[in-house]
């Protein structure tokens, strides 16, 4: 793999209010990589259109991804770097959870008070968003059995906005998501309100491609540690709600998304 060709991309929080953070943050990590002498570090971050292009580009530098298509479609195109901690409701460490989400004025108490109701999802292929559900579904259930009316709205923004709007009843929406839009874009929560939490689950990791050298991968880690202790990131993590980061066994998020399938 070439300088020339790397590439780095975070899209799994690329809400419009959330990407001056995220560049500044990547701004950051890109000077502790160039420290540790990682070579044909980009300046700016790439916004993909196709995400599954970015993660499965051959100079693919730094990403973030999902568990689940990590553990189900990409496990052989791509290396973990680390896993960030949140400092969000639902997060615990590397871990992360779902808020299930209703509208405000929604009389259900519980999550089986839903049955039959119209769910909105971001994605089939998002854990927190579908998978989920069969954590938190009776046994042997799943979002398809369980509720009348199963609506994909393309991100977790429109889940909520389709919910709030009376479009779909109820959606599961990442736990970082909800609060990253509570701090930076509080009127896309007007109207709708939390319902109930999830079990937690390893959370999004940052990801290398697999073309990745052994020493690259270890450079990135130490990158990645030292800008989580620069204290002039401060401001970034912050926005991020950036805690810190943990390095997990892939067979933690084997063990976590396999079981969902």
């Amino acid at each position: 793999m070439t300088a020339a060709r790397r590439l780095a991309g975070l899209p799994m929080y690329e809400e419009a209010e959330f990407r001056p953070a995220v560049q500044h943050w990547w701004t950051g990590l890109a000077g502790h990589f160039r420290t540790q002498g990682v070579s044909g570090v980009p300046d700016r971050l790439t916004w993909p259109e196709d995400r599954y292009e970015q993660w499965r580009a051959s100079g693919l530098l730094f990403g973030q991804t999902c568990g689940y298509p990590l553990v189900n479609c990409l496990a052989s195109e791509l290396k973990l770097v680390a896993t960030p901690h949140y400092g969000a409701p639902g997060c615990d460490g590397p871990r992360y959870a779902a808020h299930v989400v209703v509208r405000e004025a929604d009389p259900a108490g519980s999550v089986a008070a839903l049955r039959g109701a119209r769910l909105a999802l971001n994605g089939e292929d998002s854990y927190s968003g579908f998978h989920v559900w069969r954590r938190l579904l009776p046994a042997g259930e799943d979002a398809r059995s369980f509720f009348g009316a199963v609506m994909a709205m393309g991100s977790h923004r429109a889940s909520i906005r389709a919910v709030a709007a009376g479009r779909a009843d109820a959606c599961a929406v990442d736990c970082v998501t909800h609060a990253l839009l509570s701090d930076l874009a509080p009127e896309a929560l007007h109207g709708s309100r939390i319902l109930a939490t999830s079990p937690t689950a390893p959370g999004l990791p940052y990801v290398t491609g697999a073309a990745t050298s052994g020493d690259d991968l270890r450079r990135l880690r130490e990158g990645l540690f030292a800008a989580l202790a620069d204290p002039a990131l401060g401001p970034a993590r912050e926005a991020l709600r950036l805690a810190g980061a943990s390095v997990l066994d892939p067979g933690e998020y084997r063990r976590a998304f396999q079981a969902v399938r």
